[in-house]
């Protein structure tokens, strides 16, 4: 572990819930290096984009957002009858590019079955992650749109906490337009989104879940 990587974990220990770390001028070997380091630390968020490195440590409703989105796409996915393979906040990047960052949570719908049983996934020769999910609480993630642009990224689920909103994002002509509903999952509106993570606030998640099955029978044949 190098001197520097040290002074990130010293200085990640003492980042406050909600809080972020930037840092400039670090290379792409040292990037490299934390995510190795920190490989015990599944919880915090890194991003780099050709040099500046910002660690970012989740709020604990942080957490609770983006597990109740991905237990609403397994729901809805089952009963489409739609492969979705999941893979959470791994971490994406291209040493070509500079760029690397993490999502809260992430899917495949339309390329699942191009990496079922794929234990490590490259990004020169597989396809990127179909959705990507940002959750704002203390930060706003659009400052890592264009990162998720140059990793080629169809679309974004981005949940703003403090506004009560969802807003889905479709990549065309290497940036990201505001759509009413997901590309991957159609049926799937970023209002109905946000109103299903409202009432799991209220009502708990046993509750909006069930609530959700119900929504979807009244979409479907």
């Amino acid at each position: 572990m190098s001197t520097r990587s040290i002074d990130y974990r010293d200085a990640l220990d003492h980042l406050p819930e909600g809080a972020s770390l930037v840092v400039q001028d670090v290379a792409w070997e040292d990037y490299e290096r934390l995510l190795d380091d920190l490989v015990d630390r599944p919880g915090v968020r890194i991003t780099y984009d050709q040099g500046r490195l910002e660690i970012m440590s989740p709020l604990p409703e942080h957490e609770e957002y983006k597990e109740f989105i991905a237990r609403l796409v397994y729901v809805l996915c089952d009963d489409l009858d739609v492969n979705v393979e999941p893979r959470g906040s791994a971490t994406w990047k291209k040493k070509s590019e500079g760029k690397g960052t993490e999502p809260d949570t992430c899917f495949y719908v339309a390329n699942a079955e191009r990496i079922i049983g794929k234990r490590k996934i490259d990004l020169s020769v597989d396809p990127p992650p179909d959705i990507a999910v940002e959750i704002d609480t203390t930060n706003e993630s659009l400052s890592k749109f264009p990162i998720y642009s140059t990793l080629g990224v169809p679309e974004i689920w981005r949940y703003d906490s403090r506004r009560g909103r969802v807003f889905m994002y479709e990549l065309r002509d290497q940036s990201y337009i505001e759509v009413p509903s997901s590309r991957s999952l159609p049926i799937l509106t970023g209002a109905a989104l946000a109103d299903f993570i409202e009432q799991s606030k209220t009502q708990g998640h046993k509750a909006a879940i069930a609530a959700f099955r119900r929504w979807i029978k009244t979409r479907t044949p």
